[in-house]
């Protein structure tokens, strides 16, 4: 009965993704303000931050972001809108904006029933988000702040399945169809949506690659400085089962030897927590 419950779920969701008309979930309505004002290429700060700040949560993060010990190393405080978008630059808004889009989703009625797996999953979506950044400017040498967004909806399709599972009491109370699904679909259906939604291919590719195992000789890539920090945090703060999880250290053990792992992690620690107090974990 479940797996008819799953296939009406996945039905449902191609079904949305693939017409005309996409219908995104509610939770996503922020992030359109967003995305809109900065496809305008005359934007500038000022109309950012006042479109930000009619936002009191997004205003509050991008304050706290600008503010956090990756950013901010001279240790000045910005207290305005407007000084704090100039500080994180304009595109951290993006990433900022799915950042409430999700917490709002989790802090919903209709996801109290999922209490426990959300608050994992928003743990470990700020933790890569801010690894990705982390390794990307430090290791990588590309773009930090699309690599932090990358990071940010790499699982929007775990957050996206569980609001639509919700729905299905039968669903909720089966943890091992629930986790068959959101596993084995949330690469996909998070990359349908982001597509539907217009991020960039580089953003696509990554999200969609993110848990398919592979040889990587160095991090070079987008889809390279995701799929590792995707790994590193799923070692320390995972939204899986501890029985999913086994071996998941061997496997990015593969990649880094160990004593690279260790000061890559020991280098980017006080960041990484900087930035998830920034964004909200």
């Amino acid at each position: 009965m479940t797996s008819q419950i799953t296939f009406k779920i996945l039905e449902d969701i191609a079904r949305d993704l693939s017409g005309d008309e996409v219908s995104f979930p509610t939770f996503l309505d922020v992030t359109f303000k967003v995305r809109t004002a900065l496809k305008n290429p005359n934007l500038n700060v000022e109309q950012l931050a006042q479109l930000v700040g009619v936002e009191p949560l997004m205003s509050a993060k991008i304050i706290r972001m600008a503010n956090s010990v990756a950013l901010n190393p001279s240790g000045r405080t910005v207290a305005d809108v407007k000084t704090a978008i100039v500080r994180v630059g304009m595109e951290a808004v993006r990433t900022v904006s799915f950042a409430v889009a999700m917490e709002q989703l989790i802090q919903s009625r209709q996801m109290q029933v999922f209490a426990d797996i959300s608050k994992r999953l928003w743990e470990h979506t700020a933790h890569v988000a801010a690894l990705c950044r982390v390794l990307a400017t430090k290791w990588a040498k590309i773009n930090g702040d699309e690599a932090m967004f990358a990071g940010m909806v790499h699982d929007i399709g775990v957050f996206y399945l569980l609001s639509r599972a919700a729905q299905f009491p039968e669903l909720v109370d089966d943890q091992d169809e629930l986790y068959a699904l959101l596993l084995g679909w949330h690469d996909n259906i998070g990359h349908a949506l982001l597509s539907a939604l217009g991020q960039p291919e580089a953003v696509l590719t990554a999200v969609l690659e993110h848990e398919q195992d592979r040889d990587i000789k160095s991090v070079k890539t987008l889809s390279d400085v995701l799929y590792v920090a995707n790994k590193i945090a799923n070692t320390v703060s995972s939204w899986h089962s501890d029985s999913i999880d086994e071996g998941e250290k061997e496997r990015l053990l593969e990649i880094i030897d160990a004593d690279t792992m260790k000061s890559v992690i020991e280098a980017s620690e006080e960041d990484v927590v900087s930035l998830k107090h920034a964004l909200g974990a």
